[in-house]
């Protein structure tokens, strides 16, 4: 059959405006304009638990499977790095209510590299499967309760975090997990990430690649490890300033291979102990994204807001056309708003339009920051 040239032309000229069009839409993307107040019912909170970083994901049911931190209220906020678990529940639709189910991930003993604790879950799902990245940690002493990062036996935990992955073909699990870390730390002991690695973010990238965004601390100049004896301050122990780092892998169980240097870096920031917290990463054509919490407000002005960067690679980011997707001070329907920033964004996005922002709130509860946390649903229009 002889080609229509005239329709041929129209064809590809149509193709090509939709794709500028899609490609103009992404650079313009502007999340703070779709965010909507907060109901009262979108909330995830429990007498028994502080709730913390929740990832949700629309399963290959149509279900929505949430993954969340929790630790026993008792236990104080701090107890997240001794006692956190990651816990499952489902919902017939993206704002709730989610029935909990199960514990995904539960501690299985301290041989284990990830054997006292599992904490801030992020899910993906990819080719018939559920990939739950998580950070994991152990330690030889057990802490004492309530604990604090005034006592040395706190920072034996944090500075075992490792950055971890379990699979399953069933949301509701069971899980199998590796025995080691996916991301570990640099046997440079100069290296940015020689002391831990922990709290991924983890998502699917241009070309059908895995990419990793994480944190990361080194080891400062006269570091030296947690030593229960010693009378010597654990600030010889808490390594360096907090900083991020980028890995890319071909298979969501790794292996990752890491980018040599840091991200998120500012000129004259470099003394600050971190300007960046807590991302959420995606990709939508070609390009790289990531929502974080604007620490000391260098991208939006407001310190604890949420910021938008893109990137073109995954390791040089910037921020975004319009940056602010949340100010430091939410807003609930009834006209209200939180007296505290909300932390560890994560984004439900659904054929390619996010929907829906989770973020964990800390409460105050008789004066004390952090009493106690929940997580919250943020509506997206």
């Amino acid at each position: 059959m002889p080609i229509n040239h005239k329709l041929y032309l129209l064809v590809v000229t149509i193709f090509l405006y939709v794709v500028s069009v899609s490609c103009q839409e992404d650079k313009d993307l502007n999340l703070g304009a779709m965010v909507q107040p907060v109901p009262e019912g979108h909330k995830k909170i429990s007498q028994d638990y502080h709730i913390w970083g929740a990832s949700v994901v629309k399963g290959y049911d149509e279900k929505y499977h949430m993954y969340y931190s929790r630790w026993k209220y008792d236990l104080g906020h701090m107890g997240w790095v001794t006692d956190s678990e990651i816990a499952y529940a489902v919902a017939d639709k993206a704002e709730g209510p989610y029935r909990d189910l199960n514990v995904a991930l539960s501690a299985r003993g301290k041989e284990f590299w990830d054997g006292t604790t599992t904490h801030n879950p992020t899910v993906i799902k990819k080719d018939g499967n559920y990939y739950l990245y998580y950070m994991g940690t152990t330690s030889h002493v057990k802490a004492e309760q309530p604990t604090t990062m005034k006592n040395k036996d706190w920072w034996i935990y944090r500075n075992n975090q490792r950055i971890g992955v379990a699979w399953s073909k069933n949301p509701e699990g069971p899980w199998q997990r590796l025995d080691y870390p996916i991301i570990d730390v640099d046997k440079n002991p100069k290296a940015p990430d020689a002391l831990m690695t922990s709290n991924p973010a983890i998502n699917i990238g241009p070309n059908d690649e895995i990419f990793a965004v994480y944190k990361v601390v080194g080891k400062q100049k006269g570091w030296k490890p947690i030593d229960l004896n010693s009378n010597e301050s654990y600030q010889v122990s808490k390594g360096d300033r907090v900083r991020y780092m980028i890995a890319f892998a071909k298979n969501p169980l790794g292996p990752f291979k890491k980018h040599s240097e840091t991200i998120f870096e500012l000129k004259g920031a470099e003394k600050e102990h971190m300007i960046a917290e807590d991302p959420y990463v995606w990709s939508q054509n070609g390009t790289y994204y990531t929502v974080v919490c604007d620490i000391q407000g260098r991208f939006t002005g407001d310190k604890g807001a949420f910021a938008l960067m893109t990137s073109e690679n995954g390791y040089d980011w910037n921020q975004a056309k319009h940056p602010l997707v949340l100010p430091s001070r939410i807003l609930f329907a009834d006209g209200t708003k939180t007296d505290y920033k909300l932390e560890r964004p994560q984004l439900l996005i659904e054929d390619g339009i996010p929907t829906y922002l989770f973020g964990a709130l800390g409460i105050t509860v008789n004066g004390i920051h952090r009493g106690h946390a929940c997580n919250l649903r943020v509506p997206l229009k």
